[in-house]
C-alpha cells in the first residue's frame, strides 16, 4: 500500500486523503497540473472573447435555436459570415457530399474544386487569377505581400509602404494589427510592424500628402464594418483609383466583410465605377466554412511565383466545395436583386425606427444588407436589450449597432426584426424611466 505522503502530496483540499486517493493514478506531474487548474480557475477554452451566455443547438434560415428551445432571429450572421443562413439545404448537401469523398489533399496536387471556383470568381470580377487561403486576416496579409512583391519584381524594391485609414480593421495578425492601427488592439504586442501609414478615412488631401517614394499602394475597405459601418463615397474610391494611376501605386480593396453579395453586387466596388488591382475576400465566401481569397489582376498576380507564398489548408476540396455552393446561390438570376430589395426594406424600417425612437437611435448607415444603427444610448445596452427580445446583432465603432443578417433573410424576418428592435427600444426607455416592461417576445 502507498505511504500516506504519496496519497496527500501537493493537495490543499480539506479531505486530503480522499481527494488524492482519487487523483493518485495520474502521477505527480498530472496532479500538479490538476492543482494549478483548481487554483487558477482558468477555463480550458482561452477567454479571448467576451462571449454572451448563449449556446445554439441548431439553426434554420435566419433563425438560431438553443437547446432549451428559445428562438433567436440572427441579424449578426456570424459577423456577416453565414451568408446563406443556417442549414441551407444546398450548402449542407455540398459539404456532406464532399466530406464523403475527400476533405483535404494539400496544395502539392491539383484541386479541381478550387480551379472551378477560381474561374467563376475571375469570370464575375476584374480579376485574372485567385489565391485561396483560410481567413480575412490571411487574405489581407497575402494581399500586402503581393503588392510588395509586384513592386520589387518591377524594379521598385524600395516601395513597401501601404497607406491605410483610421477606423479600419484588417485582421489580427501582427502585420494586419499594424495595418489596422488601433492602439487598443496593438497593446502588449511590441512595436508595430513597419510599413503602414494612416490617414483619415475619406480625406483625399491627406492621402496625397502621405504618398512618398516608398509608397507601394493604398489599402481601403469600401465599407468599414468594425469602424462603424462607414461607407466610402464613390467619389472617394474613384479619387483613390486616379491617385494610384497617377503615382504608379496599386489599389488594394479589403472586401472581407462587404463582399460576396452583402451590398447587392458580388463585391461592393462594382457599384463605384472603379476596379482595384487586388482584392481580399473571406467571411461569407463559404457560408461559414473557413475560407479566404485574394483576387488580382495578372499584372500583380504573376509575380507570386511558386514558393513565394503558400498555405496548408487554403482552397482545399471541402472549402472550395462550400464556396462553390455559395456562389451557386448568390450568382443565381435575381438573387442579388433580392438582396437589394430586402436591404431597402430593412433600411426604410430602420429609418422609421429612428424617427420613432430618437432617444435610443440617431441614424442609419450602410448599404444593402450591411447596415448600422447609430445609437444615442450605449450600444452595449442596446445590444443586450435586443438579446432580451430574441434578436442577435453585432457591435461596431462610433457607438453603432451592426445589422448584417444572412443574405437569405426573408421580408417576414425583416419585419419581425424591426418589431423586436422597437421592443428593445421601448425596453430601454422603460428601464431609463424605471417603468415596468412587458414580457419579452417568446
Amino acid at each position: 500500500m502507498a505511504h500516506a505522503r504519496d496519497l496527500t502530496w501537493g493537495c490543499g483540499h480539506r479531505n486530503m486523503r480522499l481527494c488524492c486517493t482519487a487523483v493518485r493514478p495520474m502521477g505527480r506531474a498530472r496532479t500538479l497540473r490538476y492543482r494549478r487548474r483548481q487554483i487558477a480557475m482558468m477555463p480550458a477554452l482561452m477567454p479571448t472573447y467576451a462571449r454572451a451566455d448563449l449556446a445554439f443547438e441548431r439553426g434554420e434560415g435566419a433563425w438560431l435555436m438553443t437547446a432549451e428551445g428559445r428562438r433567436y432571429l440572427d441579424f449578426g450572421a456570424g459577423i456577416a459570415t453565414s451568408s446563406l443562413g443556417h442549414a441551407h439545404p444546398h450548402l449542407v448537401a455540398a459539404i456532406a457530399e464532399q466530406a464523403g469523398r475527400v476533405l483535404h489533399v494539400s496544395n502539392l496536387y491539383r484541386v479541381p474544386q478550387a480551379e472551378r471556383l477560381a474561374q467563376r470568381l475571375v469570370d464575375a470580377t476584374f480579376a485574372d487569377s485567385v489565391f485561396f487561403c483560410n481567413s480575412g486576416a490571411e487574405a489581407n496579409e497575402g494581399m500586402v505581400k503581393m503588392v510588395r512583391r509586384a513592386m520589387a519584381s518591377t524594379g521598385r524594391p524600395e516601395r513597401t509602404r501601404m497607406i491605410c485609414f483610421e477606423g479600419a480593421f484588417h485582421g489580427r495578425t501582427l502585420a494586419m494589427l499594424s495595418a489596422t492601427g488601433n492602439a487598443k488592439y496593438l497593446e502588449g504586442f511590441g512595436a508595430p510592424v513597419d510599413g503602414f501609414d494612416h490617414v483619415p478615412f475619406g480625406n483625399m488631401n491627406a492621402v496625397r500628402d502621405a504618398i512618398t517614394p516608398q509608397t507601394a499602394g493604398i489599402l481601403v475597405e469600401p465599407i468599414q464594418g468594425e469602424g462603424g459601418v462607414r461607407v466610402a463615397p464613390d467619389t472617394f474610391l474613384r479619387d483613390l483609383r486616379r491617385a494610384c494611376d497617377e503615382w504608379g501605386l496599386l489599389l488594394a480593396l479589403d472586401e472581407v466583410q462587404c463582399g460576396m453579395g452583402r451590398t447587392g453586387t458580388l463585391f461592393a466596388y462594382q457599384q463605384s465605377g472603379i476596379e482595384p488591382d487586388v482584392l481580399s475576400a473571406a467571411k461569407g465566401i463559404a457560408g461559414g466554412f473557413p475560407m479566404g481569397a485574394i483576387l488580382a489582376r495578372e499584372s500583380v498576380a504573376k509575380y507570386l511565383t511558386a514558393g513565394s507564398h503558400g498555405t496548408t489548408f487554403g482552397g482545399n476540396p471541402m472549402a472550395a466545395a462550400a464556396s462553390n455552393a455559395v456562389l451557386d446561390v448568390v450568382l443565381a438570376p435575381g438573387f442579388l436583386d433580392g438582396v437589394v430589395r430586402r436591404g431597402d426594406r430593412l433600411r426604410a424600417g430602420l429609418e422609421k425606427l429612428v424617427r420613432q425612437e430618437p432617444a435610443v437611435f440617431a441614424g442609419v448607415r450602410g448599404q444593402g444588407l450591411m447596415l448600422g444603427l447609430v445609437c444615442e444610448m450605449p450600444k452595449t445596452e442596446v445590444q443586450d436589450a435586443c438579446v432580451a427580445e430574441g434578436l442577435l446583432t453585432v457591435g461596431a465603432g462610433e457607438n453603432v449597432l451592426r445589422l448584417v443578417p444572412p443574405l437569405v433573410v426573408t421580408e417576414d424576418d425583416i419585419d419581425e426584426g424591426l418589431a423586436r428592435l422597437r421592443r428593445a427600444a421601448i425596453r430601454l426607455r422603460a428601464s431609463a424611466m424605471g417603468s415596468r416592461m412587458p414580457e419579452a417576445v417568446p
